[in-house]
């Protein structure tokens, strides 16, 4: 289930880097090529960027290369390690029901509700911040995969 998850994901993360890449070369392309700046593409690029940075933090979470400060676990040994790294995955589960799922929720209603939608694409604000129920989704995925396989995960 993590392969298929970590291929999916990764996927999705390409086709948004390639078409932020696209959205921004189009950006300087009209800018100075064509003397006209497209209006567009400084909006799609800020939202892709949004969209990267976020599921790209679930990624790196599934992944375990997320930021942490390794000073405590090395001088555990491996049961105290594992008992250590299982509450660190809570903690992170919970973070990502409150915070992402139901504050993210929140806003993705909150943002249909009220009708917002982007000045120059005209797109509901909410499918940008559908972005993270969406990636906290996947963190609780990835973490709940590594709390049923302790050995095999929480050890690195």
């Amino acid at each position: 289930m993590k392969k298929t998850l970590d291929k999916i994901l990764g996927s999705v993360l390409v086709f948004l880097m390639a078409s932020i890449v696209i959205a921004v070369l189009w950006q300087v392309f009209s800018r100075y090529v064509l003397q006209s700046a497209s209006s567009f593409t400084e909006e799609i690029a800020r939202y892709l960027l949004i969209w990267i940075g976020i599921l790209g933090a679930a990624y790196a979470s599934g992944q375990q290369d997320h930021l942490a400060i390794n000073i405590l676990p090395p001088k555990l040994n491996e049961k105290n390690r594992i008992k250590l790294r299982i509450g660190i995955n809570i903690l992170v589960i919970l973070f990502a029901i409150l915070a992402m799922i139901i504050g993210g929720g929140n806003l993705v209603y909150v943002n249909f509700e009220l009708g917002q939608s982007s000045a120059a694409l005209a797109i509901p604000l909410g499918y940008v911040y559908m972005v993270l129920p969406i990636s906290g989704v996947l963190i609780i995925v990835y973490k709940v995969i590594e709390l049923a396989n302790p050995k095999k995960y929480l050890l690195s």
